[in-house]
């Protein structure tokens, strides 16, 4: 089994940390994996961080991560963008992300595209009205993630695909969707790996996004029972390879 894999893909919230904490053994498990070989990389639904701010996080968390192992949706998104050569962009987002767009000209008036993160408290009466009519009259719509909810913080919270599929719908128009369980920003870090995709594990805590990604991407995944995750996950027809209790279980598939 140690020989099998080459390769692992971490989400961050609920499988390496949550609500500011980190699980015990997480990062001894990432030095481990180094140790041994295998190619690390995180891959995290997070718009607000830029892969910069990401790493720099985990670091000062106590893990030993660089920014070029570390992928979040709006660095996905930018480099989608960037396939595109836009014209104009409005980039609806907050945060250290935004700075992943440094190289797009930025309007407001008539953008070609409309590119949707976590825009905070921009995602208002104006701003959404105002979304509304540009995709109407012909924007191009980009959304990083899909997710609708976030539990992460502790509260449930209205995220970036509740605003996008809402606008898709009273605009009758359809979205690109960027980031997990979509398979273009699994397709791009394992681009960055360099390693057959069979021999490449992702690990998350939810079936919709990291499982069903991971599925569609031709990747085997692992499960494990901490973060969101819920039992009644399991009732999902999607099926990871690998269960385990915590972060820490997974050594056992490398000794």
């Amino acid at each position: 089994m140690k020989e099998k894999f080459q390769g692992i893909i971490f989400d961050i919230d609920g499988v390496l940390v949550f609500q500011e904490r980190v699980y015990p053994g997480a990062a001894e498990l990432l030095d481990f994996l180094r140790e041994k070989g295998i190619a690390i990389r995180i891959l995290s639904n997070s718009t607000l961080k830029s892969r910069k701010s990401c790493a720099e996080k985990l670091n000062s968390m106590g893990f030993n991560i660089y920014e070029s192992e570390t992928i979040t949706a709006s660095f996905a998104t930018a480099k989608y963008l960037k396939t595109l050569n836009p014209r104009s962009c409005w980039v609806m987002l907050k945060g250290e992300g935004l700075g992943e767009f440094n190289d797009f000209n930025h309007v407001t008036e008539n953008p070609e595209y409309i590119v949707l993160g976590d825009f905070r408290e921009g995602f208002n009466f104006q701003n959404m009205n105002k979304t509304l009519r540009l995709l109407q009259n012909g924007a191009k719509f980009i959304v990083m993630i899909t997710e609708i909810v976030d539990n992460s913080m502790g509260g449930v919270e209205l995220t970036v695909g509740a605003y996008g599929k809402m606008l898709e719908e009273a605009a009758n128009i359809e979205a690109t969707y960027i980031g997990k369980p979509n398979k273009y920003v699994f397709e791009m870090t394992l681009k960055t790996m360099d390693i057959e995709k069979n021999k490449v594990l992702m690990v998350g805590d939810k079936i919709t996004t990291d499982i069903v990604g991971a599925k569609k991407a031709g990747l085997r995944s692992v499960l494990v029972k901490t973060g969101e995750f819920d039992e009644s996950d399991l009732d999902c027809d999607i099926k990871p390879d690998y269960i385990f209790d915590s972060i820490k279980d997974i050594r056992k598939l490398f000794e």
